[in-house]
């Protein structure tokens, strides 16, 4: 694998890169600092505005502005998208990242607590351009949950989930983006994907919480899109990117736990993987120690949808 102690990069930057801010100053901070390092030709920043209930917050939001506007100190050209009025998470980031392949073809998005190591970006523009043309593939992600388990035979592998603690991804692919999730009507995909009873009703309980607007966020319709459209996600086989937004202002997780707490390498690419198949062992284990969810939660609901589905039987007998 290979990991390396001092990334050097071989070429520039050309890929370009979305940074989605708001109001924390700290964390913007410092993956601004490694934006700065990589130096991309092209940068896009996009921000919510300020909650009109949180007093502070137009202050809070105005001071990440001005700090990420006022310090790029190299050459590149730069759009922005922030907004007057808060629109909350889900809308914010999604039509941020729809302007933003409005504009490219191709491109890498960090969110303002997703700290990357530098040699994240150029892992991203090797395999953005190699898997440019292959449908099968949906997405690059600079995280891995694996806890030094090597997963397969290069160094990165293919993936059912989408992590998008730093990611990135084509404009063809994002197209099929659906934030309301219309389609979810038709859901058999998610019984061709998973074997695991308890994996599908866990996947089957978050769209239909989506559906019904009870999550403020844009990435389970991220991972729904991936799924119908049959693709998969790549990920490295070590930690490139931190999540260092845990805390009170947190926008979904304030505590982390220590599945999510993740030391981040430099590596480049030596050996390509030689299939394109999603790694099961891996996504089981991801599942298993990421997404977490108790058993007994999940076969409660399965208890229920059964029950439900024996009383409409019962019912439809007596017509």
């Amino acid at each position: 694998m290979g990991i390396i102690s001092n990334f050097l990069p071989s070429d520039s930057l050309e890929t370009p890169v979305l940074f989605l801010i708001y109001n924390r100053l700290s964390t913007t901070k410092e993956v601004f600092q490694i934006i700065s390092r990589a130096k991309p030709a092209r940068l896009y920043v996009a921000g919510d505005g300020p909650k009109e209930i949180v007093s502070e917050d137009r202050e809070k939001v105005s001071a990440v502005r001005q700090y990420v506007l006022n310090n790029i100190n190299w050459d590149c050209s730069v759009k922005t998208f922030l907004r007057e009025r808060n629109v909350g998470c889900g809308k914010a980031v999604s039509d941020a990242i729809t302007w933003f392949f409005e504009n490219e073809e191709m491109g890498i998005i960090l969110e303002d607590d997703t700290l990357p190591s530098l040699s994240f970006f150029w892992f991203c523009q090797e395999l953005l351009r190699r898997y440019k043309d292959n449908k099968k593939i949906g997405m690059i992600s600079g995280c891995n949950f694996q806890n030094g388990k090597k997963r397969g035979d290069g160094d990165y592998y293919f993936s059912l989930y989408s992590h998008i603690w730093g990611w990135a991804s084509w404009r063809d692919r994002w197209q099929n983006y659906e934030f309301s999730l219309d389609s979810f009507k038709d859901i058999s995909f998610i019984e061709e994907i998973f074997t695991d009873r308890n994996i599908r009703e866990y996947w089957k309980m978050i769209f239909h919480k989506m559906k019904r607007h009870e999550i403020d966020t844009w990435d389970y319709q991220w991972t729904f899109t991936l799924w119908k459209n049959k693709q998969l996600s790549i990920l490295p086989n070590v930690n490139l990117v931190t999540n260092i937004g845990f805390g009170d202002d947190g926008t979904h997780l304030k505590r982390a736990s220590k599945a999510l707490v993740l030391k981040r390498y430099e590596m480049v690419i030596e050996r390509h993987p030689t299939k394109i198949m999603p790694d099961i062992e891996a996504d089981k284990y991801t599942f298993k120690h990421h997404y977490s969810p108790r058993p007994s939660i999940l076969n409660f609901l399965g208890r229920i949808k059964y029950a439900v589905q024996n009383m409409w039987f019962k019912n439809r007998s007596s017509f």
